[in-house]
């Protein structure tokens, strides 16, 4: 039964139907406005905004900044390309969210203090600044889908407090070395990033728990993963991988493995089900 319920969770990870994030912050019960007119009226206590697929009046759009209360704001598909006036005032923000608006870069970090995620999705941008070292309360931070090349600022490893990290469909300027260095990291996907290798450092992943590296060039994974003690799921799905580490084997919390879309012999498949006994192995 408690294996059951582990797999049930990890499968949760890898779909589309995880939790909605929106719904976690904010004041518990706090109504959720659509109607930025609306929401603008009353403007004190609006502590949690959806906008999704609204079309905003520009005159409407740049006085957000006055929704002083405000903790949590989604955006999606709203034909907008740049923050209101007054925007980095929203001091309470702990929840900020855009899918499918043309953003090219990243808001004033520096007076966004408050955020515990932060999302981008269908952006153009290409470089995250080094000031997200600000965001000293962040616990999830996602991009993906630029349709660009993506540059890591090298101050990743200031973000103390940072456990849920995913980029996909980005090409990454060069391997993302930065990202391993985020000291608490629990849950960690570099889907469809361009990476060719890995860092062998795998004994700063002291609480990596989940690792996706889905659809990208690796022909090799470190001797030295065997480091990440508390590896409970790798997905290495659709990479150039012939074998594994024999290694792997002293990952002793693996519960999932999955290996699809490489090039495993049928006869190192029952090698790699010999090493990992108690593993659910995907092929």
């Amino acid at each position: 039964m408690i294996r059951f319920c582990i797999l049930f969770i990890f499968a949760f990870y890898l779909t589309d139907a995880q939790p909605n994030e929106f719904d976690k912050y904010g004041p518990f019960g706090s109504r959720i406005y659509t109607d930025l007119k609306q929401a603008l009226e009353i403007e004190t206590g609006v502590y949690k905004m959806d906008l999704s697929y609204k079309k905003l009046e520009p005159k409407l759009y740049s006085k957000i900044g006055k929704l002083k209360d405000l903790q949590a704001l989604r955006l999606s598909g709203n034909e907008v390309n740049s923050y209101p006036p007054g925007f980095e005032g929203l001091h309470n923000l702990v929840y900020f969210s855009s899918y499918n608006n043309e953003f090219a870069e990243f808001p004033d970090l520096k007076k966004l203090g408050n955020l515990n995620y932060l999302e981008f999705f269908g952006s153009k941008i290409d470089s995250i600044p080094a000031n997200i070292a600000y965001l000293n309360k962040l616990k999830t931070f996602k991009i993906s889908s630029t349709n660009d090349t993506l540059k890591l600022p090298n101050t990743f490893k200031y973000l103390k407090n940072l456990k849920d990290v995913t980029i996909e469909n980005c090409v990454l300027d060069s391997f993302p070395k930065e990202i391993f260095k985020i000291p608490n990291v629990n849950y960690l996907n570099l889907t469809n990033t361009n990476i060719f290798y890995l860092t062998k450092h795998f004994e700063r992943f002291i609480n990596l728990e989940v690792l996706v590296l889905d659809a990208n060039h690796l022909r090799t994974l470190p001797f030295e993963i065997y480091k990440a003690k508390k590896l409970r799921l790798l997905s290495v799905k659709n990479n150039q991988l012939q074998k594994l580490p024999d290694t792997i084997c002293q990952l002793e919390n693996l519960t999932l493995l999955d290996v699809r879309g490489n090039n495993f012999s049928k006869e190192y498949l029952e090698e790699l089900k010999a090493l990992l006994p108690g593993c659910e192995i995907r092929y």
